[in-house]
């Protein structure tokens, strides 16, 4: 990679319920999928400012506890991704910006491989940030 090659980074949360479910958001653009709540990161923003400021947009909701816990690399999308274990004020109610258009607790049998191996990653955090690359 030369120093003027392009490359995306990203800050996303894995936020985990009483019951071991992971949150996750439903995007009203691109593919319409299912991600964690989280975003890129602004030109002059430190990385957990973009986490903490993406999770205010999204969720109505200041995340707390915010713990970097792994940084990834994703191939196809040439973009280095923070992953933070976060948590919600107990009693928070989750106000969605139209950016997504539903939210669901979902358990990590049910994630995709990569959404799995990050969330584990998270919830299994020892005070090593894990680094991977998809």
């Amino acid at each position: 990679m030369t120093n003027h090659e392009k490359f995306i980074v990203g800050a996303h949360a894995i936020i985990v319920n009483t019951e071991g479910k992971v949150l996750l958001l439903k995007r009203t653009y691109g593919d319409f999928g299912w991600s964690l709540p989280g975003g890129g990161v602004e030109r002059g923003e430190t990385i957990h400012q973009a986490l903490i400021r993406e999770c205010q947009e999204e969720l109505g909701v200041d995340v707390q506890n915010v713990l970097m816990t792994g940084f990834y690399y994703h191939s196809h999308l040439n973009a280095q991704v923070a992953i933070f274990r976060c948590s919600l004020p107990e009693g928070a109610e989750i106000q969605l910006s139209h950016e997504h258009s539903d939210y669901r607790w979902t358990p990590l049998s049910q994630l995709n491989e990569v959404q799995r191996i990050r969330a584990v990653d998270a919830m299994q955090y020892s005070g090593e940030v894990i680094s991977r690359a998809f």
